[in-house]
């Protein structure tokens, strides 16, 4: 018989998962921030500071005693984290480097052929000097390295020096060894990387079943085109595959939307849900979520789970917004309750509220509001800036 999850329980199960249930005041050093990044699996980067850039409110989010320095640290000088992609540029533990050495090997041939079509023939016409002049002299920034008859013209125009840094970034070769002023600092990878994580070597038979089993972990049920998209590591096609020779596992599962539709057929461990261990019931406060929060990641999964809709506008017209540039989820327990727009103005050392959308069946009650304020003055903290400022009309009245 296959077991039905209902969605209470499945929303409960993926905040666990993904390291929101726990108490957000609770004491984080360095070694419990390396270890919640791990249990997440990547922490998504992204340079818009609209009140915080994305992976520092990623992680704020989940623990509000987190400090900057020790991801710096942690980053830079002990070479615990490295950046590459997933699905985006995100933060991962560099114990996984092992694992992305396979998507350099897959992605390099693909790569290559994709920028000669978008920087034309000679796209690789400065590789060895750059990666020459890294090798003798040390870290550099694309900055340093400028050609003079370069025509300046955005990303897309970048200039020789430019694109054979992010090449050999995207193949492994090169990784960010640090940032200035969010400006990647690139060096020799196995300069940035300590032996024991830059060394090893894994199979292609244990990079799948690591690729697979290390996402359903981290969704706790998911399909099999959930599994493939989580890294974005294998295809669809490998995870199935997966799937399919690892039956003795795996149980089926059917998980209840939120919207009352028909259940999701799905696959867990064996032994699932007791197999997670104890699920605790998420925190009552509210919490400000980055736009880019690895909950929200897969929006199609989010809105089944969530019944909530949710879209970055930044790239749509002002005139065909629904919300606004830049709006960030609000979570309240198990229930996602909202969405807000606001921006830290630093001159004024305010946290500029400028409208609030509850969705549909959420009181703006007296109590909730208290709530919102309260923590929206714990972000404004972090962020940097003294106080909450609303706005004329951000209740929508």
């Amino acid at each position: 018989m296959v077991l039905l999850i209902p969605n209470e329980q499945a929303r409960r199960i993926f905040l666990e998962r993904q390291g929101l249930a726990a108490a957000p005041n609770r004491a984080l050093d360095k070694a419990g921030l390396l270890a919640m990044i791990r249990a997440i699996g990547f922490v998504q980067v992204d340079s818009i500071a609209t009140v915080e850039r994305a992976h520092h409110m990623i992680l704020f989010s989940r623990n509000q005693t987190y400090r900057r320095n020790h991801l710096t640290t942690l980053l830079e000088n002990d070479g615990e984290l490295f950046e590459h992609w997933t699905h985006d540029a995100s933060i991962l533990p560099s114990e996984f480097f092992r694992y992305w050495k396979h998507r350099f090997r897959r992605r390099e041939p693909h790569l290559a052929e994709r920028w000669r079509k978008w920087q034309g023939e000679d796209y690789d016409s400065a590789f060895e000097e750059t990666f020459r002049h890294i090798a003798e002299n040390g870290a550099i920034m694309s900055r340093d390295m400028k050609a003079e008859d370069h025509k300046s013209g955005g990303w897309w125009n970048w200039h020789p020096n430019k694109t054979a840094l992010e090449y050999y970034w995207h193949i492994g070769k090169l990784s960010i060894a640090g940032r200035r002023n969010f400006q990647k600092i690139y060096d020799l990878t196995e300069r940035v990387l300590p032996p024991h994580h830059y060394d090893p070597e894994v199979t292609e038979e244990a990079f799948l079943d690591w690729a697979c089993r290390s996402a359903l972990t981290r969704l706790g049920f998911a399909t099999s085109g959930e599994i493939a998209a989580f890294w974005d590591l294998v295809t669809p096609l490998e995870a199935k595959l997966w799937v399919e020779t690892h039956r003795d596992e795996l149980t089926d599962i059917l998980v209840a939307p939120a919207n009352g539709g028909r259940p999701r057929p799905s696959f867990a461990f064996a032994g699932f849900p007791e197999n997670l261990g104890d699920i605790p019931e998420p925190p009552n406060r509210i919490r400000v979520l980055s736009p880019f929060d690895p909950l929200l990641r897969d929006r199609d999964r989010a809105e089944r789970l969530f019944n909530f809709n949710y879209r970055i506008e930044i790239f749509v017209p002002e005139p065909k917004r629904i919300y606004g540039y830049y709006v960030f989820p609000l979570v309240e327990g198990e229930r996602m309750i909202g969405r807000i727009d606001m921006k830290a103005d630093r001159k004024a050392g305010t946290l500029d509220v400028k409208r609030l959308w509850l969705e549909s069946g959420v009181r703006a009650s007296a109590g909730r509001l208290e709530k919102l304020e309260a923590e929206l003055l714990r972000l404004a903290r972090f962020a940097g800036v003294e106080s909450v400022r609303f706005l004329e009309g951000w209740r929508g009245e």
